[in-house]
């Protein structure tokens, strides 16, 4: 824990650590169980979101003896926010959880991931095989899948409508942020309040909400480009409820998966980890155990 990279503090009773990976990118993480003996987990968010939606998953792997780090990811944290699209890249958004991992001495670790974070856990898991112990998928299934869904199916296309509009330059930002960013509340239909004011009160600092739709405008998803077969042990749930994702992707992920897989369907919407935590967290703890 001497790492000079690396900040520890506290803030509004929970542990934090300043990440500083390069000289332009200090990466805000939560972190919990830095002292256990387990294995590392990686949390990823997705859009809207911040490493503010595992609060609950993280209390749970600490008290099972994981050592816990969720990133606020680029353009998220404020210290790791640049103005470029092209920085926002997938590939660069994969080495940024590499990186962190690395100054956290995590030479392998298990990988959970949402929505977007999930799409940058396909990544990871392609690229960075051996480092990975287990994956867990929520909503967003693999990537070469959910690429030719994009493509190919109706249903998908449909819900899919959206990313067209968010890869729009400047009229999204302007759309999210009109009448006190009621819009953008209106997507969080099942988040509790308390959890909305902290995401309100990132997404209204300078360039926020540009940079967290910068990964829409950075990404093709409908892009030729295969990441290929996975090996890592996977766990993929999906809420039928999922008004962004359709089934064809999630049922056609199971085609690109060698390792050990296993789909869980739920009764929830998008929003897995808020409506369906008691559910969420017992399957990646089931997860998490069998492969150590």
């Amino acid at each position: 824990m001497g790492n000079q990279k690396i900040r520890y503090y506290r803030e509004e009773g929970e542990n934090f650590a300043d990440v500083f990976v390069s000289e332009n990118l200090t990466f805000k993480c939560r972190v919990s169980g830095m002292n256990n003996s387990g294995d590392t987990v990686i949390l990823l968010h997705g859009f809207p979101e911040t490493s503010r939606m595992w609060y609950k998953l993280i209390k749970v792997l600490d008290s099972k003896n994981f050592r816990v780090i969720a990133p606020d990811q680029r353009g998220y944290s404020p210290g790791a926010r640049p103005l470029k699209i092209k920085d926002y890249k997938i590939n660069a958004l994969t080495l940024d959880i590499i990186n962190i991992a690395n100054l956290f001495d995590a030479n392998r670790f298990h990988l959970i991931g949402h929505d977007w974070g999930a799409a940058v856990g396909w990544v990871i898991c392609s690229m960075f095989k051996k480092r990975v112990i287990s994956y867990s998928a929520l909503s967003v299934p693999h990537l070469d899948a959910f690429s030719d869904a994009i493509s190919n199916d109706e249903v998908q296309q449909k819900k899919s409508y959206y990313i067209k509009l968010f890869r729009i330059r400047f009229l999204p930002e302007l759309y999210f942020k009109m009448f006190s960013y009621s819009r953008l509340r209106a997507i969080w239909s099942s988040i509790n309040r308390e959890e909305i004011k902290h995401y309100l009160k990132v997404f209204s600092q300078k360039n926020a909400l540009k940079a967290a739709l910068n990964w829409y405008r950075a990404t093709n998803l409908r892009s030729t480009r295969k990441i290929g077969d996975i090996f890592s042990p996977t766990l993929m749930i999906y809420g039928i409820r999922d008004v962004a994702i359709g089934e064809k992707a999630v049922n056609q992920t199971a085609k690109h998966i060698k390792g050990p897989y296993c789909v869980k369907k739920i009764n929830s919407s998008h929003w897995l980890i808020q409506e369906s935590f008691d559910i969420i967290s017992k399957e990646i703890l089931n997860h998490l155990g069998k492969h150590k």
